[in-house]
């Protein structure tokens, strides 16, 4: 199946789904390589150094720093790159609740890391926001 980039489409689309693994942030100074062993769910080099999403129980394990845990909410609907509104509709909804949207867009999917005490209202935001069945 093609992306989709419709707004609309993509909205009926959604079916969000929440992992019930809880997820930190964390920093690190470490190569890429030395990381692999936490097996991140998602990396990014930034100037002060190597962000990674790990499993809580992962950082807690190797001493690693982080405020806060996350759900992962992931959109079933097969997302383009180049799709225009989703990000916003979807952290709109959110933020109009209150709660944070940690977006991580994928080749086929859009992610979203919310605050693990307020995930459960979080996918019940985003299951309203999509009228499909």
């Amino acid at each position: 199946m093609a992306a989709i980039t419709d707004l609309d489409e993509l909205l009926k689309s959604l079916h969000p789904e929440l992992s019930d693994i809880e997820y930190v942030f964390c920093s690190v100074t470490l190569d890429l390589c030395e990381c692999l062993a936490f097996n991140p769910l998602a990396t990014f080099r930034e100037a002060e150094g190597l962000s990674l999403v790990v499993r809580r129980e992962v950082a807690q394990q190797a001493q690693l720093e982080y405020e806060g845990t996350f759900r992962l909410i992931t959109l079933g609907v097969h997302s383009s790159l180049e799709a225009v509104g989703l990000t916003a509709a979807v952290a709109g909804r959110l933020a109009a609740r209150g709660i944070s949207a940690n977006v991580i867009a994928a080749c086929f999917h859009d992610h979203i890391l919310v605050p693990a005490d307020r995930a459960d209202e979080a996918i019940t935001e985003l299951k309203e926001l999509s009228p499909g069945p």
